[in-house]
């Protein structure tokens, strides 16, 4: 008999009674997710140990409702691996593993609310995406960002950038912008593009205003060949995103601003694979005529709130 086996008897007011031993408490047990929560330290930031705690919370929850398995988090992790290995300056795949699953569309939503609100709320921010580069060619207003692409529908984009709730221009606003080519590439994806096409920054004069071509965008897949595009095929999902320019806007004593600006004629509009589409940012892309460099016009104002709103 092995001392977990032996039944030992004592009294207990008075009376025999036989005690089991106790069995040791496992993963399964309640207590177990306190016991990883607690084991944070004294010196921990608050806002660390809250957001890691939840987090493991969630987690252990989630694995308990769903039973899942050592294989199931083995691909899990080899997913979250392959998305690290893949990534580099031209391409974050973390960011798109994030983006397939609404996450940054969920906090982005979460990070502009409380502006959202106001009685003249600044223009909708919409997710970076995986596909920013730093130092885009600073350009002069009026000039374009579009290098060999002579057949593409090119676009005069203009307006103003403003503070949101007196409507004045804001002079030394930055906007940087990027779009794919209308093979759905970015140029860090096609060797036949040159480097930096389709990007540019631009900055405001006094009045506010900004002018630039580009092209009309189109609707792209993700990229396939990683985890993001896995997981979509797992759930049985399509890649595409709809037709869009991204645009980044800062400007000395304002919120940046990052955003998107959708084509309202895009079939994908409504069916965003990342979940990024606002009402607010589908626009109508019109003809233009009498300028030799651009078929199409699209005047967009943008409204940026200052750090004190």
């Amino acid at each position: 008999m092995t001392p977990l086996q032996f039944k030992s008897t004592q009294l207990l007011n008075g009376r025999a009674s036989k005690l089991e031993p106790r069995p040791p408490k496992t993963a399964l047990d309640s207590s177990f997710t306190a016991n990883v929560i607690a084991a944070t330290g004294p010196k921990a930031h608050p806002r660390v140990a809250k957001t890691v705690g939840s987090l493991i919370q969630h987690l252990h929850d989630w694995a308990r409702e769903n039973e899942i398995t050592v294989d199931e988090w083995m691909a899990g992790v080899e997913l979250i691996n392959q998305s690290g290995k893949m990534s580099t300056d031209r391409r974050n795949e973390g960011q798109m593993l994030c983006d397939v699953i609404g996450l940054e569309s969920l906090v982005d939503s979460i990070t502009t609310s409380q502006l959202a609100h106001a009685d003249s709320a600044p223009t909708a921010s919409a997710i970076l995406g995986p596909f920013w580069r730093a130092d885009a060619p600073r350009l002069p207003m009026r000039s374009s960002i579009v290098h060999g692409i002579p057949d593409g529908d090119h676009t005069y984009m203009y307006g103003r950038v403003v503070d949101h709730k007196t409507g004045q221009g804001i002079e030394g606003a930055e906007l940087d912008i990027w779009h794919t080519a209308p093979n759905g590439l970015y140029e860090q994806q096609d060797p036949s593009q040159p480097d930096m096409n389709l990007r540019g920054r631009f900055t405001t004069p006094a009045s506010g205003e900004y002018a630039f071509y580009c092209l009309r965008p189109t609707s792209y897949p993700i990229p396939d060949d990683g985890p993001a595009g896995r997981l979509l095929a797992l759930l049985d999902r399509h890649p595409m995103r709809p037709a869009h320019i991204h645009l980044v806007l800062k400007a000395p004593g304002y919120r940046p601003l990052t955003t998107q600006i959708f084509d309202r004629r895009d079939r994908y509009v409504t069916d965003d694979a990342v979940f990024a589409v606002k009402e607010e940012l589908v626009v109508d892309f019109l003809e233009r005529k009498g300028d030799p460099k651009a078929q199409f016009q699209l005047e967009y104002d943008f409204k940026l709130a200052k750090f004190i709103d």
